[in-house]
């Protein structure tokens, strides 16, 4: 029929612990989107935001809230985030019937910030699955604070919470290590970037921990667990900072590519940037090395010296 909004709509659902900038990054995407001409609705997931600092088309603070449910039920905090997203998965229709309007929009759900939805429990990957159902194209963009790759023993437990993500919640994926402008507020990188966005050779990083006493004694178990992280060989990120016009562009190249957003016809796109998707040659070593240059103080010693001291 002659303008009917298309059926299949596209979308990110935003997922990472608590802290790590999923508001932010569905405020910054919402406006580079807008910019590119793309009609945007963002979809508020999570019944604990206060205070949106973006336009919200939809709020499921509408349908139950954080507040009533703990007095409500006597829950704390965590208790009451999963219950609100059981009753959530239970009353599908109101979100269905709050999103058939927005067709030809581009969606953007700001999720709850509970770990344990993405990695065990049922209700955000039921209502993902549901979505799917409706035609819906969602990408999971997994956000983690780039902080934690100032410390091995956090940078490996991140490793292994994004591979439990990965899996259970049943989406294209794709890792974002944000606050890439903070990231030696905390301490200095061991190695480049490009070791940790494309989690190269982790027994480098056993190395680091060994000469640590407290975690000499637990060797065997990270060793098990980085056999595991390496053995799937899925986990890989891309540095993100959310001021950067640069960054957003290279998250969102990702993004579509793996929704399939970049093989519709809704946008003007080049032959070349649609066969790039299609062979997956899109190469991020000289885009991560400017990163490098752009927010890590350079090295005082050189990679021999480095190498000798490991």
């Amino acid at each position: 029929m002659a303008g009917a909004a298309p059926t299949t709509a596209f979308g990110q659902a935003v997922i990472g612990p608590p802290g790590s900038g999923k508001t932010t990054y569905c405020l910054g995407m919402s406006e580079f989107l807008r910019a590119l001409g793309r009609r945007v609705a963002v979809v508020n997931l999570d019944p604990a935001n206060e205070g949106l600092p973006y336009e919200c088309a939809v709020d499921v603070g509408e349908l139950v809230g954080l507040g009533d449910v703990m007095d409500a039920l006597q829950l704390g905090p965590n208790g009451g985030l999963l219950y609100c997203m059981e009753y959530l998965e239970a009353n599908l229709d109101w979100l269905r019937a709050k999103l058939d309007p927005l067709r030809g929009h581009y969606f953007l759900f700001d999720c709850p910030g509970q770990v344990e939805l993405c990695t065990h429990h049922g209700a955000l990957r039921s209502i993902f699955s549901q979505m799917a159902q409706w035609d819906l194209r969602l990408t999971a963009v997994h956000l983690v604070d780039s902080h934690y790759c100032t410390d091995p023993a956090k940078f490996i437990s991140v490793l292994c919470t994004s591979l439990a993500t990965m899996l259970h919640v049943e989406l294209p994926h794709v890792n974002l290590l944000s606050k890439m402008d903070l990231i030696e507020h905390y301490g200095k990188l061991a190695f480049n970037l490009d070791y940790y966005t494309e989690v190269l050779d982790l027994s480098y990083l056993l190395d680091h921990l060994a000469s640590d006493p407290f975690f000499r004694h637990y060797r065997q178990l990270n060793e098990k667990l980085v056999q595991l992280i390496e053995d799937y060989s899925l986990v890989s990120f891309i540095p993100l900072n959310i001021q950067d016009k640069e960054s957003i562009q290279r998250v969102l190249q990702a993004v579509d590519k793996a929704n399939g957003y970049c093989f519709g016809v809704q946008e003007q796109r080049s032959l070349e940037a649609v066969m790039s998707a299609a062979v997956g040659a899109d190469f991020h070593f000289s885009s991560t090395l400017g990163l490098q240059e752009k927010y890590l103080a350079p090295s005082e010693q050189s990679v021999e010296q480095e190498a000798m001291q490991l």
